[in-house]
């Protein structure tokens, strides 16, 4: 019977304060009073099977949220306060986007990951939680980082430990300059169930690029003019869902000439929340052009991305 209650008080917890269920709606679900559902709550809390951590470290610079707001059509935006000490920098945004990113979750069933040190930081951040019917998974190649932790492949499993849930991966590389090649892929069935889940995605979680990380790779360094056709590289503010985009956000490859082995660009701008993180003021440019074009409903930069957009806008 004790094995029984504790289910039942966890399983009204979760109800609660994970899936956002109101108390009338809770009542119909187990058939329980008011009363009784907010007096488990309660015991839920006292006996340990529920801990409310409540995370104070991080502010938000409401008035350049404000000033960036004016200036851009964007629908979510978060700047957070840089810390007196720097090195404290990226564990607060860390902490801040986890949070974030983690209650919008709560409502997904398809989420995309992209790679980068960003996204396995706020990964690391994550709060091991339990969710139903939910799928990680990539929408994009690889990029071919297989040797570092912060490759494609393991964003998705090492978000999916968190939830206990199942993940999908796309075993290639992120361009396939050959076209006949590229499109073949996409019928291969290693591939299918992840471009298949990538089609329904509620979420995508993103960093933002610069054309310098794609010339870090040794396979595409030599190769930029064939991996991005007609494109002044000169041009390039910044990187987003593998393409190229100029300070006015308008992406630089279209249907004929994008080589990205991904969903395309027109299905990506369909889903319905795409998160980007932004955190060395070094990619300010590239954080302009991704607002100017609307490319992200949700953006959260540090303090030192957004003063540094303010002083280029000059407002």
């Amino acid at each position: 019977m004790d094995a029984e209650h504790n289910q039942l008080l966890a399983d009204l917890a979760q109800d609660y304060y994970l899936g956002k269920m109101a108390i009338s709606d809770i009542s119909k679900k187990y058939h329980l009073s008011r009363y009784l559902i907010m007096k488990y709550l309660d015991e839920a809390l006292a006996s340990g099977i529920v801990s409310i951590n409540i995370h104070t470290n991080y502010d938000r610079n409401d008035k350049l949220e404000r000033t960036l707001k004016r200036h851009y059509p964007v629908k979510n935006l978060a700047v957070i306060k840089d810390p007196s000490n720097p090195l404290d920098r990226d564990e607060i945004i860390a902490t801040f986007a986890a949070n974030q990113v983690q209650s919008l979750i709560r409502n997904c069933h398809i989420v995309g990951l992209t790679w980068g040190e960003t996204i396995y930081t706020i990964l690391d951040h994550f709060n091991k939680q339990a969710a139903k019917q939910l799928t990680f998974t990539q929408f994009m190649g690889e990029n071919m980082k297989y040797h570092s932790s912060a490759a494609s492949m393991r964003m998705v499993q090492k978000a999916a430990a968190r939830y206990d849930a199942p993940y999908c991966t796309i075993p290639g590389p992120l361009y396939v300059v050959n076209d006949q090649a590229r499109q073949a892929l996409y019928q291969e069935p290693a591939f299918t169930e992840a471009f298949n889940k990538a089609a329904q995605m509620d979420m995508v979680v993103c960093g933002l690029g610069t054309l310098q990380s794609v010339s870090s790779i040794p396979a595409w360094h030599d190769h930029i003019k064939e991996i991005f056709p007609g494109v002044n590289t000169k041009g390039v503010a910044g990187m987003a869902f593998g393409r190229p985009f100029d300070i006015d956000g308008h992406f630089l490859v279209g249907p004929g000439t994008d080589k990205t082995l991904s969903i395309s660009l027109a299905a990506i701008e369909k889903i319905p929340r795409r998160i980007a993180i932004v955190q060395r003021k070094s990619k300010y440019q590239a954080a302009m052009g991704a607002l100017a074009g609307q490319l992200f409903t949700d953006m959260i930069m540090t303090e030192s991305v957004a003063i540094r957009i303010t002083e280029a806008l000059d407002i």
